[in-house]
């Protein structure tokens, strides 16, 4: 008889993988699934029964092995770290362990990973077994990780969006098969999610309550979704309309990422800046069609601004720069990299009013030259990263400016800059600690 327990390894490891098929994985139960990872589930290890009338063989006595002369608060601590699928096969060595692997404190996170894996079904059944002393819901898990599972649907999604009420961190970075609507039951059902990656999911363009959920909620609440951290990253079909949905629901976002989001434009980044105030790091690289009218939105978010990456913006110049550098003194990272506007004005301005930058990109910049570099070293003495790849004014007089006073310097990319190697011997006798990334082969 089947019965509801402990989910095999056939769950989240395929059958025909060697070392599934060598190790405690491997039972008659599963060898006749081919071709795909399924999920099944099995009784608990049997105890060693015994009568007096049956005469057991006589064997030697087998020595105990020392893991199992371990406490059981050791066995849990030990079962922490390991993943999903290495935590159900330790659940089927013996009672014991199927009793320490289902231990509630060791199921705060289900983390599958793999493009074959069937996770429709392995979410159904994990999920179903964790709910057995909490009927229906999972009370205990908070975090779902299931990047680069292909073959997550809909489906999987809206049985997290059922079990899941405490559900706390989503990630499904290139799931490319889940949908608007999937996302919504998620959000909607479970209100305490402050962090979702929807990275790579190009069917995903807007972040928003199901039509349900708005209805029942109170006007006091406002319709707003509890998300901190927001990636949508590779969302390539992103418009400013869905960005204006996300921003009037999300309003407590911190983090957000809209990498090569392509659609987007500077009238997107206006209802973000209006919505999220409490916006601290902010990535819009690779967007084109952001110009400097986008920034002087962005700067709006003023001191609260931590983070900004507006790298490959081609539209972007010295003027948004110092649209940021004005209103936003607390930056502490900017990418600028592929900024071919910027010139030295645009750095000089940037470096006398972001005096705490620690990192700074702007590589393939061609007119940033020395000068622009002087202004930097003598105004941000904190700089730990400095990327000038592919800088053609950059010269070793410029490098060797930023040595002398940049003491923290930790990181220096001069990769296709025409730098001498007594400039870069310069760099590291006065930067101890820096890695200098070089194509120049005499510097070693």
């Amino acid at each position: 008889m089947r019965t509801l327990s402990t989910p095999s390894p056939a769950l989240i490891c395929p059958p025909n993988l060697p070392g599934f098929q060598n190790g405690r994985g491997s039972s008659t139960s599963s060898s006749s699934i081919t071709g795909e990872t399924v999920a099944m589930v099995h009784s608990p290890p049997p105890t060693r029964l015994t009568h007096p009338l049956i005469r057991l063989a006589s064997k030697p006595q087998k020595e105990q092995a020392s893991i199992d002369r371990l406490p059981d608060h050791s066995m849990v601590q030990i079962f922490s770290f390991l993943p999903t699928n290495q935590l159900c096969r330790c659940a089927r060595v013996c009672r014991r362990w199927y009793n320490l692997a289902w231990d509630p404190r060791l199921w705060r996170t289900i983390r599958l990973t793999g493009e074959t894996i069937n996770v429709d079904r392995a979410l159904k059944v994990l999920t179903r077994r964790l709910c057995q002393d909490t009927p229906n819901v999972c009370l205990m898990l908070e975090t779902v990780t299931v990047s680069g599972c292909r073959r997550l649907t809909d489906r999987g999604l809206y049985t997290i969006a059922q079990c899941c009420p405490e559900l706390r961190r989503l990630e499904v970075s290139g799931c490319y098969n889940i949908s608007n609507e999937a996302v919504f039951d998620v959000v909607s059902l479970c209100p305490n999610l402050e962090h979702l990656d929807v990275s790579g999911c190009s069917k995903v363009t807007c972040i928003s309550l199901t039509r349900e959920a708005s209805i029942k909620l109170s006007p006091l609440h406002g319709k707003q979704i509890s998300i901190r951290y927001l990636d949508m990253t590779d969302c390539f079909v992103l418009e400013d309309e869905g960005l204006h949905t996300i921003a009037a629901h999300c309003t407590q976002l911190t983090h957000l990422y809209l990498r090569r989001c392509v659609r987007l434009t500077d009238e997107g980044l206006r209802y973000l800046v209006i919505y999220c105030a409490s916006i601290k790091e902010l990535s819009v690289s690779d967007c084109r069609f952001v110009s400097d009218f986008g920034l002087r939105e962005i700067a709006k978010l003023e001191s609260r601004l931590r983070y900004l990456s507006i790298a490959h913006c081609g539209r972007v110049t010295d003027v948004g720069i110092r649209y940021v550098a004005k209103y936003c003194s607390k930056l502490r990272y900017l990418n600028a990299r592929g900024c071919e506007g910027i010139t030295d004005h645009g750095v000089e301005y940037l470096a006398k009013n972001c005096t705490k930058l620690k990192s700074l990109d702007i590589g393939k910049c061609p007119l940033v030259s020395d000068t622009g570099l002087e202004c930097l070293a003598l105004n941000c003495f904190n700089l730990k990263r400095l990327s000038l790849k592919s800088c053609e004014s950059i010269t070793g007089q410029g490098l060797q400016i930023v040595a002398a006073n940049c003491f923290d310097l930790q990181t220096l990319n001069v990769q296709d800059c025409e730098v001498s190697v007594e400039a870069l011997r310069f760099v590291k006798r006065h930067c101890k600690r820096c890695v200098i990334e070089h194509t120049n082969p005499a510097f070693f």
